[in-house]
């Protein structure tokens, strides 16, 4: 569970962040704030490129920079954005592989919280690792 306490300090956490991000193309930094089960939070910022397929989103920025120190369990993450952006389809996808259960928290460059939300809201029906078992349903090749 997510105290107010925690989900303020995530959401100023991420807004202090966003100045940081890489956006000299789209115009649109994102911030993002994650925090582990082991307490610990990771920061990420949007890196854009020129060669616009390479971008990193914020989201994964703070993802991958959690995972490469261990950790595995996500508490929630809060992501900022001049408008209140939702984490696109492949940050949604990537975090469904440590836990539907995370907590989404999606606020605006005032710090304002627009929306608290989860995985398993944002990505219904998610393929996971589960999906990769090595009994495939009957009827599947």
């Amino acid at each position: 569970m997510l105290t107010n306490d925690q989900r303020d300090h995530l959401i100023q956490i991420a807004t202090h962040t966003r100045q940081w991000a890489y956006a000299p193309y789209s115009h649109y930094p994102v911030g993002a704030a994650l925090l582990t089960t082991s307490g610990k939070i990771y920061e990420g910022v949007n890196i854009e490129s020129a060669a616009y397929p390479t971008t990193m989103c914020a989201e994964r920025v703070a993802i991958f920079k959690a995972v490469s120190e261990g950790e595995r369990e996500f508490v929630a993450l809060a992501v900022v954005t001049r408008n209140g952006g939702s984490p696109c389809g492949s940050c949604r996808q990537v975090l469904a592989e440590f836990g539907l259960e995370t907590i989404i928290l999606i606020a605006n460059d005032t710090g304002h919280l627009l929306q608290e939300t989860s995985i398993k809201a944002l990505l219904p029906s998610a393929f996971g690792p589960n999906d990769l078992s090595e009994n495939p349903p009957q009827g599947v090749k």
